[in-house]
């Protein structure tokens, strides 16, 4: 069951740590008044003594993508608004179909095609992580420590709030310093969650000139490390992807006997699309150089402190979040645009979607 949680909390967004009441999220003892303090009389206290898991704070099903009132905001990725935030709205999913979206179990429901994530390092992982149980945080998840117990996946962020900051994040040692509490990734936040983005101000992602090759699964090019459990090995979103979708994002995986696996190639002709490349700086690429919304880039030069209106081919590179939303979009596959309108040698202009980077081709 959802719950949801309507309570306002206190957060400074130029630091982004949540303030105010603690009886706003926490209950001491789950009763109040001979009621139940979780919102759902038939509920056992949750974990960490919070009044709401996730979902109740922040997949409201409400008409907008925050909640909001003066300066409190608690972003949702569940709504019935207009406007998406970054990562997109699984609402898309529950509303459309379950081709646009990752399958978060107890939100949308379960893949009924897909039972495993595209591109996992073939049955290694597959008995743990599968559209069966995945989760927003935790063991099988994509937000926090990725070890605790997937049955109280609030685990991950535990405590992540009280020390969540916001712009530059360029430690991501923990879940509060890590871009989104993704473990282990860098980037650039910006104040509004992204729900009004400008091609001046933005979210902005770290990326590296060249992907790279994993080479077992530890330390330093493995997804394992302690205490995280599984991060990126380089702080890049395309390599947290990388975590379940190994094979789309990597230049491959050597060292795991017979379940190495072929990845993305590093230089033309590429077999997948690639990752974690810089844009060619001549060519159709050259003309790509005011930010586009529609197809973001990876920074490669360090982590931004800041939204630019700049590309730079050469230097800039495409991601995986070139092409899709994190979490759901309109479009099967998640992506950021209907691939189906994008037709070649048509002689129109169009300048949207595959176009923004391979200027050449409409």
């Amino acid at each position: 069951m959802i719950l949801f949680l309507l309570t306002v909390f206190k957060i400074d967004l130029s630091r982004a740590a949540i303030q105010g009441p603690c009886s706003d999220c926490h209950t001491m003892h789950n009763s109040q008044d001979s009621g139940a303090m979780t919102f759902d009389e038939s509920a056992a206290p949750n974990p960490q003594l919070t009044r709401a898991t996730c979902y109740g704070c922040h997949a409201m099903d409400i008409a907008s993508p925050t909640f909001a009132l003066s300066t409190d905001v608690i972003p949702q990725v569940n709504h019935t608004g207009a406007r998406d935030l970054a990562a997109g709205n699984f609402r898309h999913i529950t509303s459309g179909d379950q081709t646009r979206g990752h399958n978060i179990s107890d939100l949308t429901g379960a893949d009924t095609v897909l039972i495993y994530p595209p591109g996992i390092l073939y049955d290694v992982h597959t008995a743990v992580v599968n559209t069966n149980t995945l989760t927003c945080a935790g063991t099988t998840g994509c937000h926090g420590y990725r070890y605790p117990d997937p049955a109280q996946f609030q685990d991950g962020v535990s405590g992540a709030h009280h020390k969540n900051v916001d712009g530059k994040l360029d430690l991501a040692t923990e879940p509060g310093n890590s871009y989104r509490f993704l473990m282990g990734v860098k980037g650039y936040e910006s104040g509004d969650w992204e729900e009004n983005p400008t091609v001046a101000d933005h979210n902005e992602y770290f990326g590296l000139t060249a992907p790279i090759q994993m080479t077992g699964c530890g330390a330093p090019t493995g997804c394992h490390s302690s205490p995280a459990g599984i991060k990126p090995p380089d702080g890049t979103m395309s390599q947290f992807c990388a975590t379940c979708h190994g094979n789309f994002h990597t230049l491959g995986f050597s060292g795991f006997g017979s379940y190495d696996g072929v990845g993305q190639a590093a230089t033309s002709p590429f077999i997948r699309h690639p990752t974690d490349l810089a844009l060619p700086s001549d060519g159709e690429y050259a003309a790509y150089t005011e930010y586009s919304l529609q197809a973001p880039v990876a920074r490669t030069s360090g982590v931004p402190d800041g939204s630019s209106s700049t590309v730079t081919p050469g230097t800039d590179a495409v991601m995986c979040l070139s092409c899709h939303r994190a979490h759901a979009s309109p479009y099967p596959d998640m992506l950021r645009w209907d691939y189906t309108t994008i037709i070649a040698g048509q002689g129109t202009g169009n300048t949207d979607g595959c176009f923004v980077c391979h200027s050449s081709k409409n």
